[in-house]
């Protein structure tokens, strides 16, 4: 059985979420908290959030053992990008780009595989 979670509009660059999600992909929960937590990066504590809350939709909406869970799958997708106009000199402007992400966790039961 598989469960989900999201994060949209998360106010990170896509770019910089994946190279965190790529670290946690295929590995069991405990393996997964335990990179997230020793990763020195802002986006590490969004993916955690996101993490955690996969695991509690696990374990009250499917009734499935927290010990069993693995990443089965987890992506970034990017969201939409706000502009901002940065002022130049000579009456010249340049576009910021803040840029979000869509962060997706899905976690399965060993068991199935």
């Amino acid at each position: 059985m598989q469960t989900r979670a999201l994060a949209r509009y998360a106010r990170i660059s896509p770019t910089k979420a994946r190279r965190v999600i790529d670290l946690i992909r295929g590995q069991s929960l405990e393996e997964a908290m335990g990179i997230l937590d020793f990763t020195p990066s802002t986006t590490a504590a969004l993916v955690k959030k996101v993490l955690c809350s996969a695991v509690a939709n696990a374990e009250n909406n499917h009734a499935m053992r927290k010990e069993e869970l693995w990443v089965r799958e987890c992506y970034v997708d990017p969201s939409i990008t706000m502009k901002r106009l940065r002022r130049g000199s000579m009456g010249r402007g340049s576009i910021i780009r803040k840029r979000t992400s869509h962060i997706t966790i899905v976690l399965a039961d060993r068991e199935e595989e």
